[in-house]
């Protein structure tokens, strides 16, 4: 099997080299739901042409919003659907790699590895790390820019930072079934793909500028939350939290005694400002919230230790993000600057849907991610 991965670390800028007139399609297949996004490049800018979601809960015979776990068959119908009704005009597609068949971590190195060696290193140490056997997944990886030590943190005995001179290696393992998995659902659907890429980078491209200091990104998903640590546009740190805004609505319909969908629908009205008349929603909610919070926390914890740098921003994404009141609840948690993210802002498109844009922006920020890496 060719690697899917040529190119895998793709630029999150200078997406718009080359001619006119090409279309793009990313499909951010997920737990919950299959988002779609078409972009055009026209005269030198990248510009909304459609997009679209499908719940996946109907396609398994549960309430829409649930996480769901399809077979093959239904994701094909699915996707197939989703793609006719977004009215998509081009079968040029990309699609992501959900975090769940992935890993992603960093290795330490010695320095000076020579170039045609640094392979069979990254393969032997990254063994380490994988609890599968080597030959079941793909491997991927980037040398990650070194930064130079400062004199504070030189004389610093307390920092643990890496010694100038040392390699660090992101390191990126996928499973071999889940890219076949991926390859039959392309060409069962009669599209083309050059490559795949894991939602992470996808995520990354839509939300960031050109961010110095670094910065952490939380995708607040339907099944877990994924946290990345941004500096430099590069990831140097990942994990994930295996909770997320379905598991909210399924709290809030099994303390209420409601059906899910009226949950999802009382979440969504009230969020983390409470129904006047049913106060515990709030309370709900903010259980699951802190528990998230107290995790990245740790995390941030982590990486402060390790690289004696603080994150200047957080950048919050993915649907869940779109409760009300969860910013004001991140911004007491967070000591940094809070802000949801707006993928959309990166594509021309037409005024009347900017707001409409601005709310669904952080739901297709991994679809749109995947469309603009297509124009690179």
């Amino acid at each position: 099997m060719d690697n899917p991965f040529k190119k895998f670390f793709g630029s999150a800028t200078n997406f718009l080299a080359g001619g006119d007139n090409q279309n793009a399609v990313g499909i951010d297949i997920g737990s919950s739901a299959i988002k779609v996004v078409e972009i055009k490049k026209k005269g030198g800018k990248a510009v909304l042409e459609t997009y679209g979601a499908i719940a996946l809960g109907p396609y398994a015979g549960v309430d829409m919003g649930r996480v769901t776990n399809l077979p093959i068959e239904k994701i094909i119908e699915a996707l197939k659907e989703v793609l006719k009704q977004s009215g998509v005009t081009t079968n040029s597609v990309v699609i992501s790699i959900p975090v769940q068949s992935s890993l992603v971590f960093t290795i330490d190195l010695p320095p000076q590895i020579k170039t045609e060696e640094m392979s069979a290193i990254v393969s032997t140490e990254a063994r380490k790390y994988i609890p599968v056997p080597i030959t079941e997944v793909a491997l991927d990886y980037f040398v990650l820019p070194q930064k130079e030590t400062s004199f504070e943190e030189a004389n610093n005995p307390d920092t643990t930072v890496s010694p100038v001179g040392k390699t660090e290696v992101l390191v990126v393992a996928i499973q071999n079934d889940a890219i076949s998995k991926i390859r039959s659902i392309i060409s069962q659907c009669n599209l083309e793909a050059s490559f795949l890429e894991m939602e992470i980078f996808s995520s990354v491209r839509a939300n960031f500028e050109h961010e110095l200091s670094p910065v952490l990104l939380i995708d607040f998903g339907a099944s877990r939350t994924k946290l990345s640590i941004v500096e430099f546009g590069m990831i140097k740190s990942y994990h994930t939290v295996n909770r997320g805004s379905a598991d909210i609505t399924d709290s809030i319909s099994k303390s209420l005694s409601i059906p899910f969908p009226k949950a999802e629908e009382k979440k969504q009205e009230f969020g983390l400002f409470g129904d006047p008349a049913e106060k515990s929603i709030a309370d709900i909610i903010k259980v699951h919230i802190d528990y998230i919070f107290g995790e990245t926390n740790n995390v941030l914890l982590g990486y402060e230790k390790k690289y004696n740098r603080t994150i200047s921003k957080v950048i919050f994404t993915g649907g869940g993000s779109l409760l009300k009141g969860f910013r004001e609840v991140a911004e007491s948690n967070f000591r940094a600057e809070i802000e949801i993210g707006h993928p959309f802002s990166k594509v021309g498109a037409p005024i009347f849907l900017e707001k409409v844009l601005d709310t669904a922006g952080p739901e297709f920020a991994v679809a749109l991610g995947l469309a603009l890496r297509k124009l690179q």
